[in-house]
């Protein structure tokens, strides 16, 4: 079984914390700022099938529809955002960035037009899957681990990716989660590629 995670330390856990802490911050000053403004920040949700705001995938994240709203989505983001963190800025920037375009699109594509998303639970999303598959991929130990504790702790929230409550978009839930499971399996099989590369190279070396 290979270590391909490297070791969390505590300078790694520290910035971690603040990374995640700097991007919900960020979402609660644009909450109180949207609130203020009686949410005139929520046209930066995603507009199902309006081409011209196709940009907004990236921004819808950043609205909420009041704070109990962003307050549900906070404790997640924090949590599995720094669990990813630990494993490097990389690693985080790709499941973010994945995250956050996969809940994006299928927001864009599976709504009727003329409608708006916004919230990140797309990305909480996202961070799940990524999280409970991600061992799978890379056969570490540790991470399949952490995958069993995150499932049993988060999974009943992956009935989210299924149309069971009105006005709760599950096409933002399903395409975080299955960018999450994408973005694992890409960065982990990659990386186990080159992992049983160097142990190859190890044994037959070129002349």
């Amino acid at each position: 079984m290979s270590q391909l995670a490297p070791r969390p330390t505590a300078d790694t856990a520290k910035k971690s914390g603040i990374l995640n802490g700097l991007l919900v911050g960020l979402m609660w000053v644009l909450e109180i700022i949207d609130v203020a403004l009686q949410g005139a920040l929520d046209w930066i949700g995603v507009h199902a099938w309006n081409v011209a705001m196709l940009w907004t995938l990236f921004t819808a994240p950043f609205a909420h529809l009041g704070f109990g709203h962003l307050a549900a989505n906070s404790i997640p983001l924090l949590i599995l955002g720094f669990l990813i963190a630990l494993g490097g800025l990389r690693q985080w920037i790709y499941v973010t960035l994945a995250a956050v375009i996969g809940s994006g699109l299928f927001a864009f594509l599976l709504n009727p037009p003329g409608t708006v998303t916004i919230g990140a639970s797309g990305v909480v999303f996202g961070y799940l899957t990524y999280l409970i598959i991600r061992g799978w991929f890379s056969r570490d130990w540790r991470q399949l681990l952490l995958g069993l504790l995150v499932l049993l702790i988060y999974g009943s929230m992956l009935w989210g990716v299924f149309p069971t409550m009105p006005g709760v978009s599950w096409q933002a839930h399903l395409g975080g989660a299955v960018a999450g499971v994408l973005v694992a399996w890409w960065l982990h099989s990659q990386d186990r590629r080159r992992h049983s590369k160097r142990i190859w190279n190890q044994f037959d070396p070129e002349p």
